[in-house]
């Protein structure tokens, strides 16, 4: 709650044309009370506040300028997180207005975590930082409450763990996100961890070849599904260039003389960039795209492996296997790929091209 006497007073005595003496004089005080107020050096009694509202022909909290804030939890939250979106520290005592107000709020208490979080490390501020461990974990029990599909009990953790990273504490961090590593989700940042901090580089390698290999998975899925996109909505030039672009990161993967699971998704991402050839009007490298699905095809499927450990950068260790619903083969995949796009332009060149050498 903001209070603007000393300032209301100087203005409203201004707007009714009165000196400092007149304002005195009709209240029954000295001139250099008045100026005492309007300075801030002093504050008038409760009584002298009531006449001189009446005086003015205003009611009280006007004259006070008394401008209340909203302390609804809703609204307490969005006043947080326009704190910490402008990173203005003032954020840190409204924290904790907040968590007297709503102890046991998950999003005031998960809000407030995020404040001292950020505040803690522009600050250094190690008693920050452990005020937003102890936040974080409070949060974690009121789960129940969240409705924010973004935030997690992992993702909690997650925050956690980067706390304690900056504090020095890189064992903790470890730790704790080795216990909740649930499907690799922090496997990249427990290799990471392990090579920058803890300087152990073998232990390192596991959690970075399973965090590169679930990436491969999901630029895979990306890929695909913006080809999706662009071809429903007919932007082959977007998707010939997705699909070049994307080339060069699974290119990137091969070992060099040895066929891959690689092929067989090289082989049908060549058959969709020969349609977004087509398509497009650059129909001068259909035929060369769709020789190339044919000969990456013909590699895989002469040697099918799905052995995850055959790409470069990926350690040996407990074998990984890799499996998709292309097709049993890799020319199966091509061909069905054909028949959902749906042209038979594509599909009679394709045919011709698949039973002829190049």
């Amino acid at each position: 709650m903001n209070i603007n006497l000393a300032e209301n007073i100087r203005i409203f005595r201004k707007q009714h044309s009165l000196t400092q003496e007149q304002l005195a004089e009709a209240l029954g005080v000295t001139a250099g009370a008045v100026y005492k107020w309007e300075a801030g050096r002093s504050v008038p009694d409760l009584s002298l506040i009531v006449e001189m509202a009446d005086f003015f022909d205003l009611s009280v909290d006007v004259l006070l300028g008394c401008q209340m804030k909203d302390n609804r939890q809703e609204a307490m939250v969005l006043r947080l997180e326009e704190y910490f979106h402008d990173r203005d520290a003032a954020g840190i005592t409204e924290a904790e207005k907040a968590l007297k107000k709503y102890p046991n709020s998950f999003k005031i208490v998960y809000t407030c975590a995020s404040l001292y979080h950020v505040f803690g490390l522009e600050q250094d501020d190690k008693g920050k930082l452990l005020r937003a461990l102890e936040l974080l974990e409070h949060a974690r029990r009121l789960l129940d409450q969240n409705k924010d599909p973004e935030i997690s009990e992992m993702t909690i953790y997650g925050d956690m763990a980067a706390i304690y990273l900056s504090m020095d504490e890189s064992e903790q961090a470890v730790e704790l996100l080795r216990k909740n590593n649930s499907s690799g989700i922090y496997s990249d940042q427990i290799g990471f961890i392990l090579a920058s901090y803890c300087k152990r580089s073998e232990e390192a390698l596991t959690y970075l070849s399973e965090a590169l290999l679930n990436n491969v998975v999901s630029m895979i899925r990306i890929v695909t599904g913006y080809l999706n996109v662009f071809f429903e909505r007919k932007e082959y030039r977007a998707a010939e260039e997705m699909l070049l672009w994307s080339s060069g990161f699974f290119n990137g993967l091969r070992e060099e003389g040895r066929s891959s699971f690689i092929d067989k998704l090289e082989a049908i991402f060549y058959a969709c960039l020969a349609k977004a050839q087509m398509e497009s009007g650059n129909t001068a490298h259909v035929k060369s795209s769709l020789y190339r699905a044919k000969r990456m095809a013909e590699t895989f499927d002469a040697a099918p492996d799905y052995d995850a450990n055959r790409l470069r950068f990926i350690s040996a260790g407990k074998r990984r296997s890799v499996y998709d619903n292309l097709g049993a083969t890799a020319m199966d995949g091509i061909r069905n790929i054909m028949s959902s796009m749906g042209d038979e332009s594509l599909s009679k060149l394709w045919e011709e091209i698949s039973i002829h050498e190049e």
